[in-house]
């Protein structure tokens, strides 16, 4: 039987589900050839380097998560899309390990401006216009609730919270509620 034509999308996916499986620091030309049956040499015509296939790895993963961010925001405003926001963000994280790990890849200013990372910070700041803030505190928001984030999502994905028995289900939910609070009361 034939093999299908590889596409720049398909490589690009190939990769993705294999950072899922292998972890995103783990994916290398060399892995990515085994698992589509080819020859490191044939993926080479389509990539530069190691790196392009990383960055590659982490648009498609910006991309992502900014479609599953924008679909929960949809026509919701204040603590509602602050909790959808964050869910989305979370479960995309859990889902998809290997890809929410590229997409905290280190992109140059070029390739991070086309690509979906200036979504992620229109979509916070539309997020944000619910809590009334203005600058310079927004930008200081933005950091807190990325950093909030990573920093759960984080630690959770790599079972630091396993060997607690409160549920860390109950423990976002709390995170949410004091993000929302704080948000509300923004310090002057």
């Amino acid at each position: 039987m034939a093999r299908a034509r590889m596409t720049d999308e398909s490589l690009v996916q190939a990769a993705a589900e294999l950072a899922d499986e292998i972890g995103f620091d783990n994916v290398t030309v060399p892995a990515l050839a085994r698992k589509l049956g080819v020859k490191d040499a044939s993926l080479y015509s389509r990539l530069t380097s190691a790196r392009d296939l990383r960055v590659k790895i982490a648009v498609l993963a910006l991309a992502e998560m900014a479609d599953k961010v924008g679909e929960a925001l949809a026509g919701r405003a204040g603590k509602d899309a602050l909790v959808a926001f964050a869910n989305a963000y979370r479960d995309y994280a859990k889902q998809h390990p290997g890809r929410y790990a590229a997409a905290q890849l280190d992109l140059d200013p070029a390739t991070a401006a086309a690509s979906a990372a200036m979504r992620h910070s229109e979509m916070t700041r539309a997020l944000l216009r619910g809590y009334h803030l203005s600058e310079p505190d927004q930008t200081d928001a933005i950091r807190l609730l990325g950093g909030t984030f990573y920093g759960y999502v984080t630690l959770e994905n790599t079972g630091r919270y396993d060997s607690h028995p409160r549920d860390v289900a109950q423990s976002w939910s709390r995170t949410l509620d004091a993000l929302d609070a704080l948000l509300r009361n923004w310090p002057a």
